[in-house]
This record gives C-alpha cells, sequence and structure tokens, in this order.
C-alpha cells in the first residue's frame, strides 16, 4: 500500500487491547500518525474523557472498533454497555462534526431479531433482542444523527488467531475434551478480524485518494457515501458447523492429535442470559458496490488463520 498520510491531523484509533483494533493499528501503519490511547489515558466508559481526547488530537479520521461486547453481562450491565456503545460514539460524532473529521464505526448483526433464513440488507428494519444489540443500535442512531461524515460496518461472529475468540476456545476445549456441544440453529458466517482491517484500510485508501484528486476534504469525500455497510465473512454455517470445519482443518494440521467428538444442539439447550438471533446471516453486496471489495469465503480465511496457529 503507498503511504496514504493526506489530509490534515493523525487517525485517533480505539480498542487496540481487541481483535480488530489490533489488527487495524498493525494494517493503518502507511496512512500515517495513529494515536490509540490506552484506557488509563481515554475510558470509552466516560464519553467526557473521550471528548477531550478528540479535541487535543484533532484526529482526520475517527476508527472505533472498541465497544462494551460481553453480549451476557451487558443485560446486567446496561449502563456501563449504554455509556460505551452509545453515549461514547455520539460524542465521536458531535466532536468530528466540528472538526470536519470522518468517524469509521463498528456494529453488529445482534441490531436484527434473526428471523427467517434470508440475509439482512443495511435497509431491514433493526429489532434488537438483548441489551448488547440495542445499545449498539443506538450508537448507529446516535452517530447518524450527529451529522458527522460516518462509515458504519455491521459485522458478526468476529474471530482471530489471538485474543479470546469462539474459535481459539474451541481448538482448546477440543483438545482436552472428549465431546462438545455446540449450538447448531444459530446462521451466520465468521468474519476473521484481519479481514475487517484490510477492509478498512482499503475503503480509507479509496477515500483519501479521491479527496487527493478533487481537492476536497476527507469528511465531504465521505458524507457522500455515509451510512451502514455490512461486512462479514462470505457464505454461512452455524457454530457447530464452524467449530467442525475448524477442528477439521487442525486435524489435517496435526494428524497425531486427538480432538474432541462434536455434537450440534438446539439453542434452547444451552440457556444464556442475553437471547442470540438464529439467523445473523448479512448481505454485504452494498460493500461490494460502492468500494469494490468482496470478503473472502469464511473457509478460506479460517485456512489463513489455523495456519497461523
Amino acid at each position: 500500500m503507498s503511504d496514504r498520510s493526506t489530509g490534515s491531523g493523525p487517525i485517533l484509533l480505539t480498542g487496540t487491547s481487541g481483535q480488530v483494533g489490533g489488527q487495524l493499528l498493525l494494517t493503518l501503519a502507511p496512512f500515517g500518525e495513529i494515536v490509540a490511547p490506552l484506557r488509563h489515558e481515554m475510558d470509552l466508559s466516560h464519553p467526557d474523557s473521550v471528548r477531550e481526547m478528540i479535541r487535543t488530537v484533532r484526529p482526520r479520521w475517527i476508527v472505533n472498533p472498541g465497544a462494551y461486547t460481553a453480549v451476557d453481562k451487558a443485560e446486567s450491565e446496561p449502563e456501563i454497555a449504554r455509556a460505551v456503545n452509545r453515549d461514547t460514539v455520539a460524542v465521536m460524532g458531535e466532536e468530528a462534526q466540528k472538526l470536519g473529521a470522518a468517524v469509521i464505526h463498528f456494529s453488529t448483526d445482534y441490531v436484527f431479531p434473526g428471523l427467517g433464513t434470508t440475509p439482512y440488507l443495511e435497509t431491514d428494519e433493526p429489532a434488537p433482542m438483548s441489551v448488547y444489540g440495542a445499545t449498539k443500535l443506538a450508537g448507529e442512531q446516535a452517530l447518524a444523527a450527529s451529522g458527522a461524515a460516518h462509515l458504519i460496518f455491521r459485522t458478526s461472529w468476529v474471530y482471530g488467531a489471538t485474543g479470546k475468540n469462539f474459535l481459539r476456545t474451541i481448538l482448546k476445549l477440543a483438545r482436552e475434551r472428549e465431546t462438545l456441544r455446540i449450538v447448531a440453529d444459530q446462521h451466520g458466517a465468521p468474519t476473521w478480524d484481519c479481514d475487517l482491517a484490510r477492509m478498512v484500510a482499503s475503503v480509507m485508501e479509496q477515500c483519501e485518494a479521491r479527496a487527493s484528486i478533487e481537492g476536497t476534504s476527507i469528511a465531504e469525500v465521505v458524507n457522500a457515501v455515509s451510512g451502514v455497510y455490512h461486512a462479514a465473512g462470505a457464505g454461512e454455517t452455524t457454530w457447530h458447523g464452524f467449530a467442525s470445519e475448524a477442528v477439521r482443518q487442525m486435524q489435517q494440521k496435526e494428524p497425531a492429535t486427538r480432538f474432541a467428538i462434536l455434537e450440534g444442539i438446539a439453542t434452547s439447550e444451552y440457556p444464556t442470559p442475553a437471547n442470540r438471533p438464529a439467523n445473523s446471516r448479512l448481505n454485504c453486496g452494498k460493500l461490494e458496490r460502492s468500494f469494490g471489495w468482496k470478503m473472502p469465503e469464511w473457509q478460506q480465511s479460517l485456512r489463513s488463520v489455523i495456519a497461523e496457529l
């Protein structure tokens, strides 16, 4: 990638201790200065600290993968979830609008009720079933209402070679146990954190290049394409299908290792405090039409991650 450091101000990047944020910190390096505050420097659960950081840094981009993502815990901590997922995002929008900066924000398939079998479009009506989903939807709405130039990327089932995620947990347990019982009636697509980071870098590069060619600001370019985009791995599976394919690929890599037998179960057999959508399929056609980016097949990305492990 060429150095895309055109425009004034650095990139303010949140959530770098998380999966997507950590990947973005690496992937966005060619774009120039990145300010990635640690929690003691900018606490997403305290919107005023976020406002102060934005006013100090004066970024040209605010990239926000940071979020309260403890889905079940959010049911008993709704105030903290709202502060991080809604109130702080509102502040980012307000401050970006004043600065003329652009915001990239991440959201989730959990904004939908999970009905039917058709992949959700960006225009489909949200109806979250959990506190987490409701607070993420509220954050989307607050950002849109701020008037800031923004791109919201809804994704699903994020995993990677590092950090705490479903893939790493399943592979660990599959080495330790004889059998594993995994939900087989929730449908969606696993999404590699590296694919998301590369997608964001591609979108940002396109926006910065266009701003440079047209002699306009990044915010003006982003304003023309502002809105929600779905960005999840191509194809579909279930949690059981994802786990089975991961174990199959790892078995090929380690033929001498004995892995657990995976048993598919119904969601009703694995009750959780928060309801999960049965249909997490996301139609990503708008992303491809607008930015020419097609998300890779989830099995292909999984092979890349298994090779890293």
